[in-house]
Parts: structure tokens; sequence; C-alpha cells
């Protein structure tokens, strides 16, 4: 084999293996501006005239070429800039959709002397302080017929520079950064319809849910009402007293499935706007165990807080919901009555706040997805109302706060509620 042959192997070889490094590095599960970074700095590891590169992209919606990775330059620099199709060396091989070598510094100057001044004066900052590129290759990067923008390999200090040999090779590393592009894209494309399809999901399980669980309150305060009105039966006062404490209690049951759906919207669509401010969090509690014991007779609700209790930083109203989902679910599952307890501790860095009942409990199996959407505990031998939203909007309240909430339940013997805020201001979660 003579030293021609020899050479061109060689150089084969070398490209082949710049190849399968740039595939591997294009074939990362990244976001496209840190994929094409890597694949710009393997480009420049194994392509000796590229010592530095860019991607520049074109956005059809405004019309410019704007560069999205950098390797060697300046990104916050190159950022600034945006150039016009036509314009500089980037604008003129897009326009063309051919690859261009410019082998002189003189080249360079020439294609880049339609630039915008401003666009020049980022250019040279970020990198050609001290003169133009001894070189530079530019190529096209298209799927077909669907143009992405360029890629710029440039040399600035040698001694290899680029020649015309390399315009095929270079072309290629184009290609499959196009095909990385195209193959992103089309993965945010399918993602962005799995979100809308899972949004469109959870409306439905959302109409659904309404439309079974307030069809039963609402026949039922129906079917009392009539009762009621009907001129030829006469109820005694009783009757009439029960009549309408069922009707109260059906309302009651309606308007807590509504605030879950409520506030279950809000945190779907972010907005869980968190407002933090000093409180005492026994003072609320016993607010809304007050409300609470107000309305029910078969449970006894008993608080417990040390007096040295903190002030803590929390958004009463969103933490009063938190209580107020909790206790229901405390009153819900335990149908025969019985104790409640809400207890506070104090702890070195934050406070613990349980909320016990003895109701019927929850199986291991059923702990699990808890907090999850729509999910309820299933009991053979009851059947309780609801949205299954109320302990997924309490988990993301308590989070928002920089807070935790769990549950610790054994089947027959109830189930506690523990949740955990910060007493330090800088734990909490920034909104």
């Amino acid at each position: 084999m003579d030293l021609t042959k020899s050479n061109l192997v060689d150089r084969l070889a070398s490209q082949l293996y710049a190849l399968t490094e740039v595939s591997k590095t294009l074939s990362l599960p990244l976001d496209l501006p840190e994929l094409l970074n890597l694949a710009l700095e393997k480009i420049s590891q194994v392509l000796a005239p590229a010592e530095v590169g860019l991607v520049m992209l074109f956005d059809a919606s405004s019309g410019l070429f704007r560069a999205v990775a950098s390797c060697g330059f300046d990104l916050d620099m190159l950022k600034q800039i945006a150039l016009r199709q036509g314009e500089s060396i980037t604008g003129k091989v897009f326009e063309n959709g051919a690859a261009c070598l410019l082998s002189e510094p003189q080249q360079v100057a020439l294609a880049m002397a339609d630039m915008r001044e401003a666009n020049l004066t980022s250019f040279k900052d970020s990198l050609y302080k001290d003169g133009l590129p001894l070189c530079a290759l530019a190529s096209p990067i298209s799927v077909g017929s669907q143009k992405y923008g360029v890629l710029l390999l440039e040399t600035i200090e040698g001694p290899e520079t680029f020649s015309e040999s390399d315009i095929p090779f270079v072309q290629t590393l184009a290609d499959l950064i196009g095909l990385a592009i195209d193959r992103v894209r089309l993965q945010a494309k399918a993602d962005a319809a799995n979100q809308v399809n899972e949004a469109e999901k959870t409306r439905l399980e959302l109409m659904a849910t309404l439309s079974h669980e307030l069809r039963m309150p609402l026949t039922s305060i129906k079917g009392y009402a009539t009762a009621l009105m009907l001129s030829d039966i006469h109820w005694n006062q009783q009757q009439q007293g029960e009549f309408l404490q069922r009707i109260e209690d059906e309302s009651i049951n309606m308007e807590m499935m509504i605030r879950d759906i409520l506030d279950s919207s809000l945190i779907s669509i972010d907005h869980l706007n968190i407002e933090p401010e000093p409180v005492r969090l026994d003072h609320i509690l016993r607010d809304v165990v007050s409300e609470t014991q107000r309305r029910v007779s078969d449970h006894q609700l008993l608080e417990e807080f040390p007096p040295d209790f903190p002030i803590l930083l929390a958004d009463t109203r969103w933490i009063k919901q938190v209580f107020r989902n909790i206790l229901d679910n405390a009153l819900k599952y335990s149908p025969d009555g019985g104790l409640i307890v809400i207890q506070g501790n104090v702890r070195p860095n934050d406070v613990v706040i349980s909320i016990a009942d003895q109701g019927i409990g929850i199986s291991p199996e059923d702990q699990i997805p808890l907090f999850e959407k729509f999910y309820r505990v299933k009991n053979g031998n009851y059947r309780f109302p609801g949205t299954g939203l109320g302990l997924p909007a309490a988990r993301a309240i308590i989070e928002a706060h920089g807070g935790k909430i769990w549950v610790e339940s054994k089947l027959g013997q109830g189930t506690t509620v523990f949740l955990s805020l910060p007493k330090n201001k800088d734990l909490l979660t920034e909104q």
C-alpha cells in the first residue's frame, strides 16, 4: 500500500470514528440545546480543523437565525445576534442550500461584509478579538425539504485548516444534526399531544366523577324537599327536622365536593399561589375544629398542642383547606363516630401535626396510591361519597410550603394523617 492510499485509509478511518462518536452523542435523551452543545464539543475533538463551531437555527416566526449551541464562542454573547436570511455566512448557506468553504480570512471577511454592525460587534466580542478566522466551513442543516439552520465550523489558529475534501464529511455531520433536531422536535410534538390527551382524559374523568357524585346528593335533596312540599301529607315536627337535617348534610357533601374540584383545578393549572405570613397554626386548627364539630354529633374532636407551639410562615387560606380536607376524610372513614385527636409536636427544624381517627382504617395496598387524583379507599361494607381530590390537593399545598404529608393506618384500627411544616422561612418553596 503506497503513502497516498495509506493516508486515504487513515482519513476514512478517522472520519468513520468521528461519525460514530457524533452519532452516539446525538442519540442521547437530552434537551436540544444541550444535545447540540455536546455534539459541537465532540466534533471539535475528532475534527482537527474545527477549533470552534456554532449551530444557528432559523426561527420561521421571526424570520431570523439565532445561535442555539456553540463550542469556543461566548454563547451568551452570540444569543444577542439575530441574522436575516441572506445575511453573512449563515444566511447565504441557508439560502443556497449548499455547503460553503471559505479557505482564507479574506473570503471570510467578504462573506461577512453585509452583516449588520450590531451583529458583527457581538461576533467579534464573542471570539474574533484578534481578527477573523483562518478559514470557515458552513453546511446547511436540513432533513428532506425541511430546512433547520446552519452548522458553522472555523479554524482560528491552525495549523490544520479545512479543504474541499472536508465538505462532504462536514455535510454528513450537518445531516446527522438535522436528524437529531427532527427527532427532538417530533418527540416534543408527541409529548405535547400526550399532554393534551392526558388533560382531556383528566377532564373526562372529572366530568364523570362530577356527574356521578353530585347526582346522589342532588337526588337526595330533591327527594326530601319534594316530600316536605307535598300538600296531602302532614309531617310532624320531628320528621320535618330529620328531612331538613338530611338536606343540610347532603348540601354540605356537595359543597365539599365542589370545593375539592375547584382546589384541584387551581393546582392542576399551577395557580396555587402560596403567600406565607406569620401564623399561629394551633389557632387556625382550633377554628377548623370548631366549625367541623358544630356539624357533627357522633364524633368528638380533641386537640392537643404544647403551650410553646411556634409561629410559622404559612398561607392561612390554603392551610385551612388542608385541615378541612383531612378532617372531612377522618369523619367520612369513621362512619360509626368516635374520637378524632389532633396533636401538634415540635421538632428541631419543623413541626408535625397528626390527625388520628378511630375509623375503618386503610389497607397497605390502598395506602400507596392514596394521594393520587380520583383515588378513593375501597371497602366492601361502606360506600363513601367524594371526588378523590382532597388528599392530592392537601399534598400539593403542604409540599408547596416545603413540608411533607404521610399516612399510617391499620384496617379496623383507624388512620393517622401526619403533616410537617418547616420552622425556617428559607425552607419554604419559592412560588
